[in-house]
């Protein structure tokens, strides 16, 4: 029914500073990105559940970090947990250059906040 990927972050992205670049998250040594896959609507809420059971059961272990893509929709509470110490120049710059909001579909960094 479900799936996980593991992807070992050990590589180049490691030798960029933090403080470079958006995605501050670059020291970690795996990512875990849980995919919940199912055949059909009547198993929707098994399926669900199933993900967010083994999200809760394994946020003890991780480092409170998140990757942007991996994020669903409802997430909007989690992505400053995205870009950690750079979520601040990042505000700063959409109140600059996007402050009506146009662009903000997906992990918005929300301007008015």
């Amino acid at each position: 029914m479900s799936a996980i990927r593991i992807l070992s972050g050990a590589g180049t992205e490691v030798s960029v500073p933090a403080d470079a670049v958006a995605y501050a998250h670059r020291d970690i040594q795996y990512v875990a990105n849980v995919h919940g896959r199912w055949e059909s609507a009547a198993e929707d809420d098994e399926g669900v559940a199933w993900a967010r059971e083994f999200f809760r059961d394994t946020a003890p272990h991780a480092t409170g970090g998140v990757y942007i893509n991996f994020m669903t929709e409802e997430e909007t509470d989690r992505v400053n947990s995205a870009y950690g110490p750079g979520y601040d120049r990042l505000l700063k710059a959409k109140k600059k250059y996007d402050p009506d909001n146009l662009f903000r579909m997906n992990q918005n960094i929300d301007p008015r906040k």
